[in-house]
């Protein structure tokens, strides 16, 4: 295992492209280079060697979510949130974060329901810096999407509640403004995961919403636990499944309703996570999404703007046991390295992950084959990422956990709904092993865990999760595992936004792996949208080429590593 490299500020390189630059040119840069070759150190997770530490409270980040229950009637929006943004919101190239907040549903204990956002002081410590910042949104709040919708090269933020949905433009400077009845997109209802991505291709940022279900205190259910107390539903109890929503985006800030004739209202769901990449390689988006005990939805971008809703033809509807799943969050990423994008789904306890390996555009439940089901069943999941933890190259795997309902057996004696989050290392062969937690980051952290955001907050190559915790402190997990050497790229769009949907590729060693420029997945959150490769003893990405969503390429030749490099794309003129 690589030791840990040296810490440092992040140096960031801007690659300005030329349409004479030949692949395989090894590209100049400014700033302080890391070690060349770790080395060896003790293996994580052993006596002594966690891979996180919990430092919300000394990072400056005092975020609780407040879901609403006073032991009163059991509402079933007060187990489901919450989300949190990792993102650039005011222009200064950290991460930032934006938690957003649930609060009672009556109105008559509305309480303080403001979203809150911390800005990054630079060195992954936070300033809470809602007010003033036009971004607090006080509705009950689900989770968040992040894209720059207009074109001015600021990330803009979407948020979805129960009730009105939100969209916040970014005005520069950390400064937002509430632009929801003009673009047309204040959707109601009860909004779960959102992603932008340019379903069309002509340019712009257009917006999937995903909903869940057809939920109001008037037809709340009684249910009770195996004691015969009040507890919370599940969502079949309701039979009350609804379609997605698809808005397409004018270019003159407004959105037009498309789901109809896009061919995503044809199906309804209760849906919970959103993923999107090009899935069967045809040059068009293609989204997923993972529903709560019924069937995953597949919609195929038939490159008109319209889709094919082929989750039961393409392997994704079912489990491999003929069953639904209750999916919770989604990843999508390239863990076995053959150059597409599979599919890992979390859900409920009982019921292990679900893990679809792509073959050619078609999938396959090859869960039992990554070590995965026997570890994972334990808990009910939500966030999750594929990352790379400790930079040897190799995809990880974190989750975070926590439960709906109450069980005869708990965690904590104080929360019947809390559960360890979850890490397991990945290997060279395609197999997953379990860190414990105690070892993963120390003891006490238990909680019921929701959404979970991953992103380097403080710029050392590592990456660090943010999870959000049923009425409870959030986790600002920061990696201090022992890793290997590391190289990011930032891919951006023609106004310097993140290039949402393009995909990199790069060889570490003798292998070419794939990393994509995402932002939509883990449950209700948005992830810092930038390409990272682990390097482990390598001394360099090599033969570097970057693709766009609208299909341009450019290849970059040779990274050297600990920076994140800037990539602009062919013909920029910033």
């Amino acid at each position: 295992m690589p030791g840990r490299m040296t810490m440092h500020r992040m140096a960031f390189h801007r690659i300005h492209l030329l349409p004479s630059l030949v692949a395989g040119a090894v590209l100049a840069f400014a700033g302080s280079g890391c070690e060349d070759s770790p080395a060896a150190g003790p293996e994580l997770g052993s006596e002594g060697v966690p891979a996180f530490r919990e430092s919300a409270s000394e990072r400056g980040v005092d975020f609780i979510l407040d879901s609403g229950d006073d032991g009163g009637p059991k509402l079933f929006p007060e187990i489901m949130p919450g989300g949190v943004a990792v993102f650039d919101a005011d222009g200064d190239r950290d991460l930032d974060l934006y938690f957003v907040q649930m609060g009672p549903i009556e109105p008559e204990r509305a309480g303080d329901r403001r979203n809150r956002l911390y800005l990054n002081r630079g060195d992954g410590h936070f300033t809470d810096a809602t007010d003033g910042s036009g971004a607090a949104d006080p509705g009950n709040g689900s989770g968040a999407a992040i894209g720059d919708y207009d074109g001015d090269g600021d990330v803009d933020l979407y948020v979805t509640n129960y009730g009105r949905n939100t969209l916040l433009r970014n005005d520069g400077g950390g400064r937002f403004t509430d632009v929801t009845e003009e673009a047309g997109v204040g959707e109601t209802g009860w909004g779960a995961s959102a992603a932008f991505l340019d379903h069309d291709l002509d340019g712009d940022l257009d917006l999937f919403i995903v909903n869940y279900i057809d939920w109001s205190q008037e037809n709340e259910l009684k249910c009770t636990d195996h004691k015969g107390r009040a507890d919370y539903c599940s969502p079949k109890a309701y039979e009350a499944s609804t379609p997605d929503v698809l808005f397409r985006n004018e270019g003159d800030g407004t959105f037009v309703d498309v789901s109809t004739e896009a061919g995503i209202d044809v199906v309804a769901g209760n849906g919970l996570g959103v993923v999107w990449g090009d899935f069967d390689e045809n040059g068009w988006p293609d989204i997923f999404v993972a529903n709560d005990g019924n069937p995953n939805h597949l919609f195929l971008g038939r490159g008109d703007g319209t889709f094919e809703e082929a989750a039961k033809s393409r392997g994704v509807y079912l489990a491999a046991d003929g069953n639904t799943r209750a999916g919770m969050g989604v990843v999508t990423a390239d863990p076995d390295e053959d150059g597409d994008l599979d599919i890992l789904v979390v859900n409920l306890i009982n019921q292990f992950d679900t893990f679809f390996r792509n073959d050619g555009g078609f999938f396959v439940d090859d869960t039992t084959s990554t070590g995965i089901a026997s570890v994972t069943r334990r808990t009910t999941r939500f966030g999750v990422g594929l990352v790379d933890v400790d930079n040897d190259s190799i995809l990880d795997l974190y989750e975070a956990s926590g439960r709906v309902m109450v069980r005869k057996t708990v965690q904590d004696k104080d929360d019947p709904f809390a559960e360890n989050n979850q890490l397991l290392m990945g290997n060279d062969r395609g197999r997953f092993r379990k860190i414990p937690p105690k070892s993963a980051w120390g003891p006490g952290l238990v909680h019921a865990s929701r959404g979970a955001g991953f992103g380097d907050l403080d710029g050392d190559g590592g990456i660090d999760v943010v999870v959000v915790n049923r009425d409870a402190p959030a986790y600002v997990k920061m990696n201090v595992a022992p890793r290997g050497a590391w190289c990011g790229v930032r891919v951006l769009d023609d106004a310097g936004a993140p290039a949402l949907g393009a995909v990199v590729t790069g060889r570490v060693g003798d292998r070419r792996l794939r990393r994509d420029v995402q932002s939509a997945s883990s449950y209700l959150c948005a992830n810092e949208p930038v390409a990272r490769f682990g390097l482990g003893e390598e001394k360099v990405l090599a033969d570097v080429e970057v693709r766009w969503p609208d299909g341009r390429i450019r290849s970059v030749g040779d990274l050297q590593p600990g920076r994140v490099h800037d990539v602009e794309p062919p013909g920029s003129t910033r």
